[in-house]
Formats: structure tokens, C-alpha cells, sequence
């Protein structure tokens, strides 16, 4: 496969700079990667799916340079969910379009899923489980709580980067460790500098997709309705991925994750990865996700 081309599609509010193999004929596959990441973990994926026939884009999302801030201020998830719907559009994308999503690209594609009307076929998600999982209780109350508990213990940072200045300044040291607790034994390289090369002088900006998601009474008007797509069921089938070894978001999520999602759906959890799932096993990822958006 020939080496990505770095392209730039100009948006309302930002000008997305994003990576894309294949031809631009063929089917759109569009890639969000999450934090703290870039577009160029999605190599490994991104091969096997031109193979199969799609053209892939992965841009990266709003705020990650060398994509633009952007001009309205807001990382919403809704803005995030409308970027991708915009995406679509601005790429010729149609109705044998997917959507593949990583950590915050995933919740991204969960608030797309769950939007009468959205554009997509199929959609991938991997790492962070729909809103609706965390909130299923069928296995009871007990276990709800104490799963909710051990969550909690994992998800420190989201508090700690709600901190202004000091999170900014910590970064240097927690993007690293994150990528090492995350997904333990893997030796993080290429990926993680080019993680640190789209936030290095973007801090503020990729902190406020976590500042902005804890303050959701100021999303901006025109983001609302996109929003309110995370609270609903995947208006589509969805494949949920997720590493047996993750350090960010419990594996017992994935119970719940089979209990709300449509019928066509699937969950696997993957073996010998953990959060970064498409870096550490890109074979395996790639195969399960061929599998589901061909047979789709």
C-alpha cells in the first residue's frame, strides 16, 4: 500500500488536516482517533481496509494540530459528533460509508449512532463502551456499584485535567505514563511522539474536550441536537472492541456494552492489547473490523 497522503478539508469551524489512503472513488472509511493519540495509529487498520476495498481518512479532530482551533471554542462532544457528520459531506461520503472510532473518536461515533438519519452503515468502536452500558444495571445493583467504583480508581486524570494551568503543565510526563498504565507492556514509539507533536502546543485545547464534557450545560446551540445522540441507542449495527489488558476503561464494561446495542451488533475483546488495541494488535483489529463492515 502506498504511504498515507497528508491532506487538508476545510470545515465551518475548523480546517481538519487528516491522513488518507485510497483511491477517492471508493467507499468512505472515516478514522477518529482519541486522546492521547493521533491519526497515525490508525496505520495498521488503515491498510487492511483499502485492501477491502475503501477509501480511508483519519483526520485529526478538532483542536489536534495540525488541524486548526476552532473558531466557535467548543470541544463538545455534539461538536465532536458534528465534525464527523460534516466529514462525511465534505468527503463525498455515502451511503456505503463507516465509521470507526478510538477513545474520545469513539465517543464521537457513539453520539453519531445515535442520530435518526445519520449517514453511516456501519460503525466501529473500540476502547470506550456506549454512554448506555454504564448506566445497565442487569447483572444488578451491587455489581453496578462496585464496577462503577473500580472505574472511578482508573478514571483520576479526568479530574485532575480539569485543572487549570497545572494539568497544562503536567502533560510532558502524563501523556507517557497514561500510554504506559493504559496499555501495559507495550513499548509506545512512533505513536506516542506523534501523539506529542499534535498536543504539544495544543494543550489547553485537547483538555477541553474533558472540560467541556464535565460543564454539558454549555454546549453551544448548534451542537445540541448531535449531543443528545450519545444518550440514545446505535441507530445502526456496531462492532465494540476492547483490550482484555486495558488500564483506561474496564474490560467488565463489555457485558453491559452487549446488552444495549441493536441487534447485527457484536463485542470482542481482544487479546494481548490494551487501550491502544489498533496499535498493539493492528493485525487482529483489522481483521475484525474488515469482517464486520464487509459483511455488512
Amino acid at each position: 500500500m502506498q504511504d498515507a497522503q497528508q491532506v487538508t478539508v476545510n470545515g465551518r469551524t475548523v480546517d481538519f488536516a487528516a491522513l488518507s489512503w485510497g483511491p477517492d472513488d471508493a467507499p468512505l472509511a472515516l478514522l477518529l482517533h482519541g486522546y492521547p493519540d493521533s491519526p497515525h495509529s490508525w496505520r495498521g487498520v488503515a491498510e487492511s481496509l483499502v485492501e477491502a476495498g475503501y477509501r480511508v481518512v483519519a483526520p485529526w479532530t478538532r483542536g489536534y494540530a495540525p488541524s486548526s482551533v476552532p473558531t466557535d471554542g467548543s470541544f463538545h462532544i455534539g461538536a465532536l459528533a458534528s465534525d464527523a457528520l460534516e466529514l462525511h459531506g465534505l468527503l463525498g461520503g455515502d451511503a456505503r460509508a463507516v465509521l470507526i472510532g478510538h477513545d474520545w473518536g469513539a465517543v464521537a461515533a457513539h453520539a453519531v449512532a445515535g442520530l435518526d438519519g445519520q449517514p453511516f452503515r456501519r460503525i466501529v468502536t473500540m476502547a470506550v463502551p456506549p454512554a448506555a452500558a454504564f448506566l445497565d444495571r442487569a447483572d444488578g445493583m451491587r455489581a453496578w456499584l462496585a464496577r462503577l467504583a473500580r472505574q472511578a480508581r482508573l478514571s483520576w486524570y479526568v479530574a485532575f485535567q480539569q485543572l487549570p494551568v497545572v494539568s497544562e503543565r503536567s502533560l510532558g510526563a502524563l501523556v507517557p505514563r497514561l500510554w504506559s498504565t493504559w496499555s501495559p507492556g507495550h513499548p509506545a514509539g512512533a505513536e506516542l511522539e506523534a501523539a506529542w507533536e499534535a498536543i504539544g502546543d495544543r494543550r489547553t485545547e485537547v483538555l477541553r474536550y474533558y472540560r467541556h464534557a464535565a460543564r454539558w450545560w454549555t454546549v453551544p446551540a448548534q451542537y445540541r441536537s448531535a449531543q443528545r445522540g450519545l444518550m440514545r441507542a446505535s441507530t445502526v449495527p456496531m462492532l465494540y472492541l476492547h483490550g482484555r489488558q486495558d488500564g483506561c476503561v474496564l474490560r467488565d464494561w463489555t457485558g453491559p456494552t452487549r446488552d444495549v446495542l441493536p441487534p447485527g451488533s457484536r463485542v470482542e475483546v481482544v487479546s494481548g492489547a490494551g487501550h491502544f488495541l489498533q496499535v498493539e494488535q493492528p493485525d487482529v483489529v483489522a481483521r475484525l473490523v474488515v469482517d464486520f463492515v464487509v459483511a455488512g
